[in-house]
């Protein structure tokens, strides 16, 4: 055909095909082999029901580049038809799982000539959106200039937070003597403070990330760091370690948080003080944890000294919260609190969101999730036996075998414990006995799991729809992701997908819960949210997630009557979701009180790394290996379990064994094989340092 032509007919489609919200789809894509399903949604109730919409009797997959037809089928009904509840809408399928051409594409009904957004099809799709959602990290760095080689010319930033080096005791803020160089760390979330436990909570996370897909993480997001030889995503974790040493104490301790100025943009615009509060224990032992993850993985990969400073700097911090078990302190903590939960002095002004905010079963998690770290940094059984003493006061076997979707870290740690090669085998059966019952309970149980992705026509369900409903779902799809470590009979991982989906634009709104993403790949995403950096008249930076829908949202109640000025009132009478269905309790809004924009729209780094996890368990694996080999041959391989390592293949081969604070324990060497007995030394985790002379390949072992 001549190409003139070609182009007045593919323009012709384009304008005749009208863009429909009713048609959604994962706007970034789908990998070649995944299940790919479109939802067809018609709003019966909530914010868009007075539109009117019957789905055609065909649906087509259109190749966005020659227009051809590259399938078409009927669409299904979901739950034969019924109002699917979370969402008010009446909801269809259009199942296109065989079509695996890497290609652009997009979703037509025929019958009323409304389409989707395009999409790709490619292993790759989720590459750059990973990239951008751990850059959303570099954004939130405090104690540095953004420069617009790295972050664009939109978000350029002189130094920021410089008042931080010279950080001063909140209740003793004249002294002097007392002024500590805290300058690093990430913003928090939406306001510019930092909080040492939801710290070190990110680093862990990121890390235990990483370990799990190395190869998922490159070495060129554009930051600073890009192209020194380590994957972007460490040398983000080395960014947080390196604020939380700074929060250390000599005796062990950690600082519980450091408030910031806020209510300006750009972040170097901000001129005043930051304050520090005292050590507490939730802080202490969520930075053991950290500390000793950090040094294991870093330790594996051949830094040794760094994870030597790293491993000191968690014992300290670990010996100090055992001495200091009951060490509370509430920020922002005045006369209208709980006398027995607050401190005699008043602590309002310092931060905004209290780190404190746990209850006993979180501090068990607190403490044993750092005596596992512990564990398998140093291999001392004294830490594995405080776990294996203390994990059935989980909610999880204490309430009797419930899975609240609030749990989501014990539940991770407790998988962690039978994805192990250590740990007593009762004790794995039991936990295996309790997941088991809790994922089969009803779906009338407010803690089910199970199945019950399929009772939600959006494919990602969730009980509850509160503050940082997308984290609720990021962590749903790990769950289901790693649910056959559980049952190995059981494989949910199309359904983990779908919970990508929904972040992804398969939702109400058909749009992606990251802002700034139109050069990723997505049409309609997130376009304002709640940030001192990004008021309303500022594009937010690439790749962060709001909370999302929160049926509990609610305007100030002066907005019933009057807020005393013309301004607040005018506030209320923003577009606000005040009585959708759940999924559709959202708006792209930042406004302050009255409207509390933050309940809904607020990114925090916590939401982020729950979203980072599960986009890395599907991405194409591009990344550098922790290991950098001499050439691309491997010439040997390598078997290894709890009492042996054997090699086979290379010649000149040479095996060493070190401790994880570097200490040589062994050294062997052989041509053609080599079996390793393990069973020399202690439980515990080592560094086998392998070659062949070519070929160097460091990996970590357990017995």
């Amino acid at each position: 055909m001549n190409p003139f032509l070609l182009f007045l007919l593919l323009a012709t489609l384009c304008f005749s095909q009208n863009l429909s919200d009713f048609i959604v789809i994962d706007q970034f894509g789908y990998r070649e082999q995944a299940k790919k399903t479109a939802v067809i949604r018609a709003p019966q109730i909530g914010y868009d029901a007075p539109s009117s919409y019957v789905p055609g009797a065909e649906f087509q997959i259109i190749d966005d580049v020659s227009g051809e037809v590259a399938f078409s089928d009927a669409p299904t009904a979901f739950n034969s038809g019924q109002t699917d509840a979370a969402s008010g809408d009446k909801i269809w399928y259009f199942d296109f799982s065989s079509v695996t051409k890497p290609g652009r594409y997009y979703v037509l009904d025929k019958t009323n000539d409304l389409r989707s957004f395009s999409f790709s099809i490619a292993n790759d799709v989720y590459n750059n959106v990973l990239k951008a959602a751990v850059k959303m990290f570099y954004y939130q760095r405090a104690g540095t200039n953004k420069p617009k080689e790295y972050a664009g010319e939109t978000w350029a930033d002189g130094f920021n937070f410089s008042q931080d080096a010279q950080s001063r005791d909140f209740f003793d803020s004249t002294n002097l003597a007392k002024v500590r160089d805290l300058s690093g760390g990430w913003f928090d979330a939406g306001d510019y403070n930092k909080y040492t436990k939801w710290t070190a909570d990110y680093v862990e996370n990121l890390l235990l990330t990483f370990e799990e897909n190395p190869d998922a993480f490159t070495d060129d997001y554009g930051i600073p760091e890009s192209g020194n030889g380590i994957p972007d995503i460490l040398d983000e974790v080395k960014w947080g370690i390196a604020w939380l040493l700074k929060m250390q104490n000599e005796d062990g301790s950690l600082l519980s948080v450091q408030g910031l100025s806020g209510g300006k943009s750009p972040p170097s615009t901000v001129t005043g003080r930051s304050y520090y509060g005292p050590p507490n224990t939730v802080a202490t032992f969520g930075t053991a944890k950290a500390l000793a993850t950090a040094a294991r993985i870093f330790g594996a990969r051949g830094e040794i000294d760094y994870a030597q400073k790293l491993k000191e700097a968690a014992l300290k911090a670990w010996n100090w919260g055992e001495a200091n078990p009951n060490v509370i302190f509430h920020n922002n903590c005045g006369e209208d609190w709980d006398k027995d939960l607050c401190p005699d002095y008043d602590s309002r002004g310092l931060a905004a969101g209290d780190q404190e905010a746990v209850d006993s079963w979180d501090r068990v998690e607190n403490r044993i999730s750092a005596a596992l770290a512990l564990y398998e940094l140093t291999g001392e059984e004294i830490y594995l036996q405080i776990f294996e003493d203390n994990w059935t006061e989980f909610p999880l076997s204490a309430w009797g075998a419930i899975m609240q979707q609030y749990r989501y870290q014990q539940h991770m740690l407790l998988i962690r414990y039978l994805a192990s090669s250590y740990g007593k085998s009762n004790i794995k059966s039991a936990i295996r006995s309790l997941f088991t019952t809790a994922f089969a309970k009803s779906i009338s149980n407010s803690n089910h799991f199970g199945e019950a992705f399929k009772s939600d026509g959006y494919r990602s369900y969730i009980y509850d729809y509160q503050w940082g409903s997308n984290k609720i779902k990021a962590d749903h799809g790990l769950t289901y992701y790693k649910w056959n470590i559980v049952d190995p009979s059981k494989d949910y991982k199309d359904a983990a997908e779908d919970y990508l989906h929904y972040i992804h634009g398969v939702n109400p709104f058909n749009m992606v819960y990251l802002t700034s993403m139109k050069d990723y790949g997505a049409s309609k995403n997130v376009t304002v949210i709640w940030h001192d950096w990004f008021p309303e008249n500022i594009t937010p930076a690439p790749g962060y997630m709001p909370g999302g829908p929160n049926e509990n949202y609610s305007r100030d109640e002066c907005c019933n009557t009057s807020c005393t000025w013309p301004n607040l009132d005018a506030m209320c009478q923003m577009d606000v979701p005040l009585s959708d269905p759940p999924t559709k309790m959202y708006r792209n809004f930042n406004a302050g009180w009255p409207a509390n924009s933050w309940e809904v729209t607020e990114p925090s780094n916590g939401y982020q790394t729950s979203y980072i996890a599960l986009l890395s368990k599907f991405v194409e694996k591009k990344g550098i290996t922790p290991v950098k080999k001499q050439n691309n041959v491997q010439n040997f391989k390598v078997v290894q379990n709890k009492n042996s390592l054997q090699i086979f293949g290379g010649q000149s081969l040479q095996v060493s064994i070190y401790s994880p604070n570097g200490k040589l324990l062994l050294r062997e060497h052989g041509n053609g094989t080599l079996n390793v007995n393990l069973q020399r030394f202690p439980s515990g985790v080592y560094i086998a340092r392998i070659s062949d002379g070519s070929i160097k390949e460091n990996r970590l072992i357990a017995r």
